[in-house]
């Protein structure tokens, strides 16, 4: 169940429990909805209310744009110029907002595209957990003269 005080992303977890345990955190002005520390969904308001989006690729774009879902996209400032940005997301299909079951095939959906994007993601390197040892220092090598022998005294 979700931890923030939004009844609405709370609700959206319930809507996406399905695929499992769902989880709301507060993120850049909405939250993020996840299960299993993966995030799949989110809930914004971008202007026209709080909506669900759920995550969506190149293989099931077209499955959200033929329910009508629109996509996530917000407008940008950056140095005086301003921007259209877009996300990964559709807003969820409105049918599918009455109840867990018919979201489900919507959050499977979603999750699955959250799998792909996290697989697609090259591993990241992991530091050793203990340092090495650190390596005995040497005193550089010095030269050392040799010395000369005695002269021999030669006998006249």
């Amino acid at each position: 169940m979700a931890t923030p005080k939004n009844d609405f992303a709370n609700y959206c977890c319930e809507l996406l429990s399905g695929v499992g345990p769902c989880t709301a955190k507060r993120m850049f002005g909405g939250f993020g909805i996840s299960t299993g520390g993966l995030t799949f969904a989110l809930v914004a308001d971008l202007g026209g209310g709080e909506i669900l989006w759920l995550k969506a690729d190149e293989a099931t774009r077209g499955l959200f744009e033929a329910e009508g879902c629109g996509r996530f996209t917000y407008d940008m400032t950056r140095n005086g110029v301003r921007s259209a940005h877009s996300l990964g997301y559709y807003s969820a299909p409105e049918e599918a907002m009455e109840s867990a079951g018919l979201m489900l095939p919507w959050a499977r959906l979603a999750l699955d595209c959250a799998l792909r994007a996290r697989a697609a993601k090259p591993a990241k390197k992991t530091k050793p957990k203990t340092k090495a040892p650190a390596k005995a220092k040497t005193k550089p090598a010095t030269k050392t003269k040799a010395k000369a022998a005695p002269a021999k005294k030669s006998r006249a």
